[in-house]
């Protein structure tokens, strides 16, 4: 009886271990927050543990913009395609990036704006800081005004200085202008 008991109390124990494992996602959760959509370069729109969407800024960047209107996407102007053909790659690159996350991240909130979005430090279940890729790629310049507020600012100034100084992204183009200053400038 004792032989029967020992591969019963084995196989049951496996089974028990190998459900556990296939369904532990469905009890234990996953990490992060779902990405519903990637709205730019800089910007998400994440829903929470409670099913509700909310848009996260990414702290200490700024990308370059993208077309929005019907205008702006026929505009012929040189300073507008260089931004949105930027503007462009920068989304492309965080959709890959999150879809390499398995379409999850992690939020640091740093603070909100005054358009209510949250401003966040932005990672990868595997650890990736999406903000310091986009900058060591060049997609992406920091955002000064605000970097006191970016608990990782050492670390993106780094990321941005080896970029500018290989010449990557935006530091290889000198008709490139500032996100910051595409939109103070060109956007009434």
């Amino acid at each position: 009886m004792e032989k029967l008991t020992k591969p019963v109390r084995f196989w049951l124990c496996a089974t028990i271990i190998i459900l556990g494992l296939i369904g532990c996602d469905r009890f234990v959760g996953t990490s992060g927050d779902a990405v519903e959509r990637v709205s730019d370069g800089d910007t998400l729109v994440v829903k929470d543990a409670e099913g509700k969407n909310f848009s996260v800024r990414f702290a200490c960047v700024d990308a370059p913009e993208i077309a929005h209107t019907n205008k702006e996407k026929q505009s012929k102007r040189i300073s507008d395609r260089n931004q949105f053909t930027w503007g462009v790659k920068a989304r492309e690159r965080v959709q890959e990036l999150v879809q390499q996350g398995g379409d999850r991240v992690t939020l640091n909130i740093t603070d909100s704006d005054r358009y209510g979005r949250k401003i966040a430090e932005v990672r990868l279940k595997n650890g990736t800081f999406v903000q310091q890729v986009l900058l060591q790629e060049g997609l992406a310049k920091v955002y000064r005004p605000y970097l006191n507020k970016c608990p990782s600012k050492d670390l993106v100034q780094q990321a941005e200085a080896e970029a500018k100084e290989q010449r990557l992204g935006v530091w290889s183009d000198t008709k490139f202008v500032n996100p910051w200053e595409y939109r103070s400038l060109y956007k009434k």
